[in-house]
């Protein structure tokens, strides 16, 4: 299944778009800011980003100049009025990009996606119907860690049992538990700005999301870090890097008690 960077505000129709397309593809929202969206483009390695021009003047235009820069083997798709692209229109010369005037059907999104990833969209359609089947019954965890590369270890690590959503700090990591509620979840407890820590108390203080069992992954081996991370009593915590075997079984575990 393809990869699509979504890149704008949390809205609406953002939502609405992301719903529609994580049928057949799999889709990762990230904020419109500029170093946001480049780690995010290193971890995710899509196949195409996606660009949403709602609000187009508080939009890092920086970003279209790293897409056209540094990423030109990906296609771009844009979608805005005529007004909200008229900011960007010196980046659709190389047909790199390609705006979609707003409002738009989803089924058009789809035909344009399609068409700039080379795609058959009825093959599409197909092989999203084998994937559900595949996947149905797989629990769903979400990884938070500002390392890019723990964060693709711990896929790796988990991917072949579980369904696995990757989260970049805290405040993307309450994004899309919103979105879809994962069974359990992996902190790195060391973040800048929102820690593990108040990312476990913003969970917890959610009536819809504190019920999800947390496990803490932690780099620091001493004492004091390990009674911090212990009196906030998590389901579980590791040490980085966690062991492969162990954490499969702790996590498998944790889900059973769970259930």
């Amino acid at each position: 299944m393809k990869k699509i960077l979504l890149i704008g505000k949390l809205n609406t129709v953002v939502n609405e778009t992301n719903q529609f397309l994580s049928q057949y593809f799999h889709v990762q929202l990230c904020s419109e800011n500029a170093g946001v969206a480049e780690g995010m483009l290193k971890i995710v390695n899509p196949d195409l980003v996606l660009i949403s021009l709602i609000g187009a003047y508080d939009i890092d235009t920086s970003i279209f100049f790293m897409l056209s820069d540094k990423y030109e083997q990906i296609p771009v798709l844009t979608i805005g009025t005529k007004e909200e692209s008229s900011s960007f229109f010196k980046y659709y010369e190389n047909g790199q990009f390609e705006n979609l005037i707003r409002p738009v059907e989803n089924t058009v999104i789809m035909d344009a996606v399609c068409r700039k990833l080379g795609l058959d969209k009825n093959e599409v359609e197909r092989e999203a119907v084998r994937e559900k089947k595949e996947t149905s019954g797989k629990k769903r965890i979400l990884v938070v860690d500002d390392n890019g590369t723990a964060l693709r270890t711990m896929k790796a690590m988990l991917e072949e049992s579980y369904e696995v959503a990757l989260a970049v700090s805290g405040a993307q990591a309450m994004t899309s538990i919103g979105k879809r509620r994962p069974d359990l979840i992996l902190l790195d407890y060391e973040m800048p700005v929102c820690d593990g820590k108040m990312t476990l108390e913003m969970i917890r203080a959610d009536e819809e999301m504190k019920s999800i069992p947390v496990v803490f992954l932690t780099a620091i081996n001493d004492r004091a870090n390990i009674e911090a991370v212990l009196k906030l009593n998590p389901a579980g915590y590791f040490l980085k890097p966690p062991v492969k075997d162990k954490l499969l079984a702790e996590i498998e575990k944790i889900l059973n008690a769970d259930a």
